[in-house]
């Protein structure tokens, strides 16, 4: 247990069962009444930001994610199949935690899962992948007057390269950012 007081950004507490990220921590005092900690929550599950205010010195239960690295296996209807690195258990991970990552993962990817006893609540890329290009988004005559072009990777993801990378090529990519880093 930690009182709000202690309440920094980055922790992880929970209330009424559910899990929230303090994104924001502040300590008011009021001119009229008692001075109270005002925070804004970010819920682990539906990743929604809300404020709520706590007395000074009020108990408030801290929790500690437990990181697990994980191998992407394959999709599985609308969940995706991890191994467990350490213990070579399976675990499912739902389509809403993986987001926009889903257009990084194949086959061996290792990722960073942040979990709260059997629920993962967060997953973490790699910043680099080194992947392939399946296609190119531009017609010709456009990439001859442009200095950059739009490609697909193999797996499915589209970014900016410039317009001397072609179909086959084997590029680094920032997975935070979404941009080329350099042909491999």
């Amino acid at each position: 247990m930690t009182t709000s007081n202690q309440l920094n950004p980055g922790m992880i507490i929970s209330i009424n069962n559910s899990l929230y990220k303090v994104e924001s921590s502040v300590k008011v005092a009021a001119p009229k009444g008692a001075p109270f900690i005002k925070t804004k929550l970010k819920d682990l599950t539906t990743n929604e930001l809300i404020e709520k205010s706590f007395k000074l010195g009020q108990a408030i239960k801290d929790v500690s994610l437990v990181e697990k690295r994980l191998e992407f296996l394959y999709p599985e209807g609308e969940t995706f199949l991890f191994l467990d690195i350490v213990n070579l258990d399976q675990i499912n991970i739902p389509s809403q935690i993986i987001g926009d990552k889903v257009n990084y993962l194949k086959e061996g990817v290792e990722i960073k899962a942040s979990l709260y006893g059997e629920i993962v609540f967060a997953v973490e890329m790699p910043q680099f992948l080194e992947l392939m290009v399946a296609k190119t988004m531009n017609d010709e005559e456009k990439v001859l007057l442009s200095e950059s072009k739009v490609i697909v990777l193999e797996t499915g993801a589209t970014v900016e390269v410039p317009p001397f990378i072609e179909v086959g090529d084997i590029i680094k990519v920032d997975t935070r950012t979404d941009e080329y880093i350099q042909r491999v």
